[in-house]
């Protein structure tokens, strides 16, 4: 299971780049993705399809190759594989059928926006992409927000102002930290109260891909707490 990178090409790593180079199948997400990839490094590999609409018969023909004593990397469309694309289901099938699963671990999203958002605390909720129908996100936000932990989600340019505009309907003064385009060209850390987001992302109006944390109600640690980077 291969990260590869949410954006800058730069941010593959070595082990990644020799996994690719040595395996003889790299599967994937979208190969029209991954050959822009591979190609921009020279790396030339057979590959095939596990689009997230037939999950199960990319997974089977994964394990197939497996079967067949052969070595095979897959890889998602932007950092680490498994969360919210058809990675989860080659895992699941690989194993069941005996066979070893590896991670190559990289970049994420969620790792780059905590790493730069200064949100103090021990623990942080990920919850991902939230239900596109405005009842459920309503609903999940609620919970959420109640919650003592920083929580962290992910949302399309699309959505991203029906979410902000929700939060700051709830809590309007609850900090919010975005990353819109991380390591790319246009990226952009932005903080500020929901409200405030969600005036300077009306809804249809964003564009990029978005990252963002809520910060919990009681996240801060306690006097002289250490810290532990994972």
């Amino acid at each position: 299971m291969v990260a590869t990178p949410i954006g800058n090409l730069g941010d593959i790593t070595l082990r990644a780049l020799e996994t690719l180079k040595s395996v003889d199948t790299v599967a994937c997400e979208d190969t029209r993705h991954t050959l822009k990839l591979l190609s921009h490094f020279d790396i030339h590999k057979p590959l095939i399809s596990c689009h997230a609409n037939d999950e199960r018969r990319g997974a089977e023909r994964v394990v197939s190759l497996l079967d067949e004593g052969k070595d095979v990397a897959y890889c998602s469309d932007a950092g680490t594989p498994g969360l919210s694309d058809p990675g989860a289901m080659v895992v699941r099938e690989a194993r069941r059928r005996g066979h070893k699963v590896v991670p190559v671990p990289g970049p994420s999203a969620f790792a780059c926006l905590v790493s730069a958002a200064g949100v103090s605390g021990r623990t942080f909720l990920f919850d991902g992409f939230l239900s596109p129908k405005p009842g459920k996100r309503r609903t999940r936000l609620k919970e959420l927000l109640l919650r003592g932990e920083s929580f962290v989600l992910y949302e399309s340019p699309f959505r991203v102002g029906k979410l902000l505009t929700d939060i700051a309907s709830i809590d309007p003064n609850r900090l919010v930290c975005i990353g819109r385009e991380l390591t790319k060209i246009h990226e952009e850390i932005i903080e500020g109260t929901a409200a405030e987001l969600a005036a300077r992302f009306p809804a249809g109006s964003a564009r990029g891909e978005f990252c963002l944390i809520v910060r919990g109600l009681a996240n801060e640690p306690s006097s002289g707490q250490a810290g532990d980077d994972l």
